[in-house]
């Protein structure tokens, strides 16, 4: 559905649905991915990567075809961490953006669209609370740790 003065802008003039990837490696990394200057919302922050649904599109597709554009991987989903409330009162934004556990089925990360992504970074699970995370990748953060405390 392409966007046009008639219909509703996704996070702004109505709700809308954002997915994330909590990319996990063969050392149990995670991947984090830095915001760049042209991102929607929280500039600059740290997040799990992904990206807006598409009318008629899964979730799960969304997931795929995001992080494909964006990193030049092919991703495995495997797993529903939570649904976060990525509500961001200063910037006129509400998504709701649910967290999944996710693998490199293959390729190497590179960044595809510069303006969105500034820098990406592998991070052992218990030192992402150091960064800086998005509201949508904190609330998927805390939901990881509750399910698997020692990491995925």
């Amino acid at each position: 559905m392409k966007h046009s003065a008639d219909r509703p802008r996704p996070g702004i003039d109505c709700i809308g649905v954002g997915v994330g990837a909590v990319i996990v490696d063969e050392r149990h990394r995670i991947f984090l991915a830095r915001r760049g200057p042209q991102a929607r919302n929280e500039k600059g922050k740290w997040e799990f990567p992904g990206g807006a649904v598409r009318y008629g599109e899964t979730q799960i597709e969304a997931l795929v075809r995001e992080i494909r554009e964006e990193f030049n991987i092919e991703i495995e989903v495997q797993s529903l961490i939570n649904v976060a409330d990525h509500i961001l009162p200063s910037e006129g934004q509400h998504w709701v953006s649910p967290g999944y556990i996710c693998r490199i089925r293959a390729g190497t990360p590179s960044i595809m669209e510069p303006d969105k992504c500034a820098e990406f970074t592998w991070v052992p699970f218990k030192e992402i609370s150091r960064y800086d995370l998005t509201v949508a990748s904190r609330q998927t953060y805390e939901g990881l740790l509750q399910k698997c405390p020692q990491g995925p």
